[in-house]
């Protein structure tokens, strides 16, 4: 339900975040310490780099990958204990906007970390990878568009989020009943459909970063500033009436939220309870740090 919080040309440093967003348990045990080769294809799929690029990318991920597994997620697992509690007594409207605001907190210091090292990058690229950057845009961007069917009809629109948004449910809360799919198809009609808003906002923050990479070759501290201000406050472009829609969008979500919370059963709240106790265990899993083996001499 957060995968808005990922803006796709930063994609590279925060596929991290990614596992948990979009990915099972089982992608966070398995995918986790492979990030390296993943950020490193991602990158490379985006811009074409060559070999130099490459290995100085996969040896700035390896810094970030390091920092993240062990100072960041012995904290994402306190998060996560916290949303368990308040799971476990109940998830309300204002619980659900802390979650969204937490996921915005934890991207902004995955970007911060990041922006220097994505600066010394970027700073390297050809105006031909930056074209072939483009069309990867833009090849997304029609993606997203046959994705959502935002070229179709309201009804058909609505029915594409109506599908994704049980699909999630179905992933956190296990089975739902006909009744409670009925009642939660019917909540969702209070859910303004905003992926023809979204799809304005990728391209204005497209165009945003196309100006910015246009300084990429001048002072690489007043570029790194900027890259890191566009990263982490990257909905100040937005015009007031985008703003407007997509807060309300968000308000209206945490309230449907708070709303399926009310009609599930016990099973239901326990199959909600263990999936979140699962990502804490492998966060504080992954995040131990193995003991060194003394020499001999």
């Amino acid at each position: 339900m957060l995968r808005l919080l990922c803006p796709a040309p930063l994609r590279m440093t925060l596929c991290l975040l990614v596992l948990l967003l979009i990915g099972g348990c089982s992608v966070v045990r398995l995918g986790y310490s492979h990030l390296n080769s993943v950020a490193t294809w991602m990158a490379h799929d985006y811009f074409d780099l060559n070999t130099e690029q490459r290995d100085n990318f996969a040896r700035q991920f390896d810094r970030l990958h390091a920092w993240h597994r062990y100072e960041q997620l012995p904290e994402y697992a306190q998060f996560l204990e916290d949303m368990q509690k308040r799971a476990q007594r109940g998830l309300q409207t204002a619980d659900m906007l802390w979650l969204i605001d937490g996921f915005r907190q934890r991207y902004a210091k995955i970007a911060v970390r990041a922006a220097a090292d994505s600066a010394d990058l970027l700073a390297t690229l050809s105006p031909a990878q930056i074209e072939h950057f483009r069309k990867e845009l833009e090849q997304n961007n029609r993606k997203f568009l046959r994705e959502n069917r935002s070229e179709a009809s309201e009804t058909e629109r609505r029915k594409v989020y109506e599908q994704k948004t049980l699909s999630q449910l179905h992933e956190w809360l296990g089975h739902l009943s006909d009744a409670q799919e009925a009642r939660i198809i019917a909540l969702l009609k209070s859910v303004p459909l905003v992926d023809r808003l979204r799809h304005e906002d990728r391209l204005r923050r497209q165009r945003e970063f196309m100006v910015l990479m246009e300084q990429r070759n001048g002072d690489r501290k007043v570029f790194a500033q900027r890259l890191s201000d566009w990263l982490v406050h990257w909905e100040a472009g937005r015009s007031p009436r985008q703003a407007q829609l997509l807060d309300e969008s968000w308000q209206k979500r945490a309230e449907f939220y708070a709303a399926v919370d009310r009609m599930l059963s016990t099973e239901q709240r326990s199959h909600l309870v263990f999936r979140l106790q699962d990502y804490i265990d492998n966060f504080r899993q992954l995040s131990e740090r193995k003991p060194t083996i003394a020499k001999s001499s």
